[in-house]
């Protein structure tokens, strides 16, 4: 890509969701989504040697732009009944479920989910971690700004079920993009369970997601692997990454006493203060399906050795890559439960 074009396009990915963030105003808030949307585009199929990527840069922006109509079509719709476009405003009971609708569509949150699976296959293990993390920014933000508005048990209802397909559906992958997708699409819901209650862990649960995804995908491009049967031998590579990646994906899963533990806890808590008993037992019981394929990642990477007799090519070591940042955010992805006090001062 031409450098200059390359420039524009990052400033644009950039730019976009500050927009949307900064914005008091519908309209300049939706231009923000536009211009993110626009900007990335380009860059799920900037390397369009397979015809993998071209599809999923065609599915991501059939998605987002049906997404768009709707969230438009709502400000429309609520302006006419409010007169006022300031997002913090009250809207009435049609514009907050169709808002609703659009923003959980941009996320990727169920029902609206099928797009985000196959377009993480598609692309690139780079562009899967702008997709995850970066491109959540700004949809979360607006439902976040639009939380005293929204209805507590329709955003329930999506939770428990994107908790429900997100586990579902990554019990019987391969592909390690595709299972990073159902557990951002798992994650999501736990972030969404909790919106109308508290922001505050919101805010929590989206930051530890962004830290030990980052970390996940990260780990995968350093090992070069994208499938289980090569991440069997990817010992051979960095030992003591492939043995670090264990607690990144138990961190993943909420197991005690890792990062990944800490805003689950503090949901369900919180949940159970609401007098929301079976609602956080359901939750609960639901992120096992997901701790199933996490733990199976890491049974075949770390725990076993591949068989002798294989029909693919072994993958040897090669020269370190220095990555200064990485030991840091492993830390930081397996460690922090212990200042979780600090961390609630804060916010």
């Amino acid at each position: 890509m031409n450098p200059h074009a390359n420039m524009i396009i990052m400033s644009s990915l950039i730019l976009g969701p500050m927009i949307t963030i900064t914005s008091n105003h519908w309209i300049m808030a939706w231009v923000g989504l536009e211009i993110n949307m626009l900007a990335i585009i380009p860059l799920i199929g900037q390397t369009t040697t397979t015809h993998e990527q071209f599809e999923a840069s065609i599915k991501y922006f059939l998605t987002q732009a049906a997404a768009s109509s709707l969230l438009l079509f709502s400000i429309i719709n609520n302006v006419w009944n409010t007169g006022q476009f300031d997002i913090t405003q009250p809207t009435n009971t049609l514009s907050s479920t169709m808002m609703t609708a659009a923003l959980t569509m941009k996320l990727g949150l169920a029902p609206f989910h099928y797009w985000l699976p196959e377009t993480l296959q598609g692309t690139t293990t780079m562009m899967t971690l702008i997709l995850t993390t970066w491109q959540k920014l700004a949809p979360l933000t607006l439902l976040m700004m639009i939380n005293q508005s929204l209805n507590t048990s329709l955003l329930v209802t999506l939770s428990l079920l994107s908790m429900m397909i997100g586990g579902w559906g990554g019990l019987n992958q391969t592909q390690l993009r595709k299972i990073m997708a159902f557990s951002s699409i798992a994650h999501l819901g736990w972030m969404t369970m909790i919106l109308t209650l508290s922001t505050k862990l919101t805010l929590l649960t989206f930051y530890t997601y962004i830290t030990l995804t980052t970390t996940m995908l990260l780990t995968i491009k350093l090992l070069e692997t994208n499938k289980m049967s090569t991440a069997m031998t990817s010992w051979t590579k960095s030992p003591m990454l492939n043995a670090t990646m264990m607690l990144n994906l138990m961190s993943l899963a909420g197991l005690p006493p890792l990062t990944g533990f800490m805003p689950k806890w503090l949901i369900l808590q919180e949940l159970t203060k609401n007098h929301m008993t079976i609602i956080a037992a359901t939750s609960a019981i639901l992120s096992l399906l997901s701790l199933f394929f996490y733990i199976r990642i890491a049974y075949y990477s770390t725990i076993t050795l591949p068989p002798n007799m294989t029909n693919y090519s072994q993958q040897w070591r090669h020269k370190n890559q220095q990555k200064p940042y990485l030991p840091l955010m492993i830390i930081t992805s397996s460690m922090l439960t212990p200042i979780m006090p600090t961390f609630m001062m804060i916010l």
